[in-house]
């Protein structure tokens, strides 16, 4: 028994009790979302709601409030992924796809090319923030998955899947985009633009077998219609309860009052500090330089959205995670006082374990933005200007 007890907290075996954590923490969650009344449910009602008004070809993205608060802001084909969780009652289907959500993001980090204690390491750091957006039932782990495996899938030549990815999860939350940059990692790149090109006709036409092509292209234009007027809503949010617009624009626009800052005073500098690494030619091949551009991608995608909310922080905070563990067994102190701010102000800051009255500062100027933006910062000198001359890394298969 001792010894048993000993190998569960031993971060470097398997299983241990991060492991445990993981599957168990957000499984005891969504039990408990699945006694509450439908209000505490709300964002799985739209998501199955999806399903039943693609079936019955109604608008995806008016009001229903019938049957929800608040609107769809989720592309046509999400219909199909929330379809066999949408046909089963209310709390099997959320349980279920709240723990798809967890195992896939657990798949996904453990296909990393770091070592076992490193993923262990990035679970933790994530584990918070995992279970946040479990408990409102959100898309977002899965996401964050599918961009690492985006990643991973190019890294193996496995470019259909790929290229299936990137284009799913554009067309699901345009998020997905970002996989793009990846391109530059495979020497296939034809192949990859043209499974691209094969899945975006494919993944476009197939809601149409549980509706009709006129209602699928009909969606895509409404689709685009209500994510302007979302960013507008977004970009007002310091007029209500501030929980939109988390990011470094909501950080800016709270903190110094100049709310008619536009947006792409902020976006147009963040994609071209995302985009300039690519020019270092001779790192596209660098596992390390690989690593933290995924990093940076992970974190820059959540922190320059307007759309950036609580849930949404998983996928930057899996990105700290990744570039943190790069750095490991011994970081920076500066890196030790990064984890320590995310820890604080990112992960812990909506949570019962943080004093209401420095919630509501977080809150109100949008601070947990700001730990993601300085390692952003980091990240984005490192790409620049880091050597990278150390190419190993400390590999284990999963």
């Amino acid at each position: 028994m001792k010894a048993f007890v000993a190998k569960i907290f031993d971060i470097n075996k398997k299983p241990n009790f991060i492991t445990v954590l993981w599957f168990l923490v957000p499984f005891i969650a969504l039990l408990i979302e699945a006694q509450k009344e439908a209000v505490f449910i709300n964002n799985y009602l739209i998501f199955k709601n999806v399903f039943w008004h693609s079936l019955h070809q109604e608008h995806l993205f008016q009001l229903y409030p019938d049957q929800y608060f608040d609107k769809n802001h989720y592309g046509p084909l999400f219909a199909v992924l929330i379809a066999p969780f949408a046909i089963l009652p209310n709390y099997l289907g959320l349980l279920l796809w709240g723990m798809i959500n967890v195992s896939l993001l657990f798949y996904a980090v453990g296909k990393l090319p770091v070592s076992f204690w490193g993923k262990n390491i990035i679970l933790l750091i994530a584990l918070i923030e995992t279970l946040t957006s479990i408990q409102n039932l959100q898309f977002n782990p899965m996401l964050c998955s599918w961009i690492i495996l985006t990643y991973v899938a190019i890294k193996n030549n496995q470019l259909s899947l790929a290229a299936l990815l990137i284009v799913a999860g554009t067309f699901i939350k345009l998020y997905g985009v970002v996989g793009l940059p990846f391109i530059f990692f495979t020497k296939d790149y034809k192949k990859l633009l043209g499974y691209l090109i094969l899945w975006a006709i494919i993944l476009f036409c197939l809601p149409m077998f549980i509706s009709s092509p006129e209602f699928v292209y009909q969606s895509y234009i409404d689709w685009f219609h209500v994510l302007v007027e979302k960013n507008s809503e977004n970009i007002n949010s310091y007029m209500n309860s501030g929980m939109q617009n988390i990011s470094v624009i909501g950080f800016v626009k709270r903190t110094t009052g100049f709310y008619n800052l536009a947006s792409f005073y902020f976006i147009i500098p963040g994609g071209i500090l995302m985009l300039l690494p690519l020019y270092r030619f001779s790192k596209w091949g660098n596992s390390r330089f690989q690593l933290t551009y995924l990093a940076q991608l992970l974190i820059g995608l959540v922190i320059f959205s307007t759309s950036a909310e609580s849930p949404t922080y998983v996928i930057a905070v899996v990105g700290f995670g990744i570039w943190y563990v790069l750095h490991a067994p011994k970081p920076a102190f500066y890196l030790y006082l990064l984890l320590i701010l995310v820890l604080v102000l990112t992960v812990f800051s909506p949570t019962d374990l943080f004093p209401e009255v420095f919630q509501a500062i977080v809150v109100k100027f949008a601070l947990k933005a700001l730990p993601c933006f300085l390692a952003w910062l980091f990240i984005s000198y490192n790409l620049l200007f880091n050597s990278f001359d150390n190419n190993s890394l400390p590999h284990e298969k999963a």
